[in-house]
């Protein structure tokens, strides 16, 4: 983070944010907060992370650019 006020330093948040309110929270309810914390961990590990192909990374997976980072 850098100095208070650069619109910057939100922005990759922000962005994943949007995507996870569009893509699922906005489709679902849960019964209760634990309910929706195993289902938003899933679909971040098990879909976003590692099958949603990112624009940012040249339309491949966050997993598959750290195994090419590494």
């Amino acid at each position: 983070m850098s100095r208070a006020g650069c619109c910057y330093d939100n922005a990759p948040i922000e962005s994943f944010f949007h995507t996870l309110k569009v893509e699922h929270v906005h489709k679902r309810r849960w019964a209760t907060r634990d309910e929706a914390r195993r289902d938003l961990f899933a679909y971040i590990e098990g879909y976003y992370n590692r099958q949603r192909l990112h624009s940012a990374l040249g339309y491949i997976t966050p997993e598959q650019a750290e195994r090419n980072a590494g």
